[in-house]
C-alpha cells in the first residue's frame, strides 16, 4: 500500500495548514491545481509555499499539472456555477484521457499530500484523482483526507 494524503488551504490558518501537514508525517506536497501563483491563494502561493514547506516542515513541494483540470472545465464548474455531476464526468474523462496511470507511478504518492484550494474533499478533484488512480492501479493507495 501507498500511504497520501490529501488537504485544501481554503478556510483555515496557516497554522493550522502546516500542523495537518506535520501530524501527518507528510513528506511531500504535490499541487494539482491548475492555476497555483493567484494573489488570493495567501500562503498556498507555489513559490511561498515551497518555502514555508521546507522551513516549517522540512517537505519538498512538486506542482503536477497533469492532475489538474482544464481550463475549460474549471471555468465550467466554478465561473458558470456548473453541474458537480458533469464536472467529474468531464475531469473523469480528461485523466483517462491523459492516461494519468501510466504517467505516474504509485511510488511518487507515498508520503505526500494532494494539495487543492477546496476545504473539503467531497466535491474537489482532489478525491477524484486519488479515486481514478486507485481503481487504474487496484486499491494501491491508501488515501486520507486531511
Amino acid at each position: 500500500m501507498t500511504d497520501v494524503c490529501t488537504i485544501g488551504f481554503t478556510r483555515t490558518t496557516a497554522r493550522g495548514f502546516f500542523e495537518r501537514l506535520k501530524a501527518a508525517q507528510v513528506r511531500a506536497v504535490i499541487d494539482v491545481r491548475l492555476h497555483n501563483t493567484s494573489q488570493l491563494a495567501g500562503f498556498a502561493k507555489a513559490d511561498d509555499l515551497a518555502f514555508f514547506l521546507g522551513e516549517i516542515g522540512g517537505m519538498v513541494y512538486r506542482h503536477e499539472p497533469l492532475l489538474a483540470p482544464s481550463d475549460d472545465i474549471l471555468k465550467a464548474f466554478k465561473r458558470d456555477k456548473g453541474d458537480w455531476r458533469l464536472y467529474e464526468t468531464r475531469f473523469l474523462s480528461l485523466m483517462a484521457e491523459r492516461k494519468i496511470e501510466t504517467r505516474l507511478k504509485p511510488d511518487l504518492f507515498e508520503g505526500a499530500c494532494l494539495l487543492c484550494s477546496e476545504a473539503a474533499p467531497h466535491h474537489c478533484h482532489r478525491r477524484l484523482v486519488c479515486e481514478y488512480l486507485n481503481c487504474k492501479w487496484d486499491g494501491r493507495l491508501r488515501v486520507r483526507h486531511l
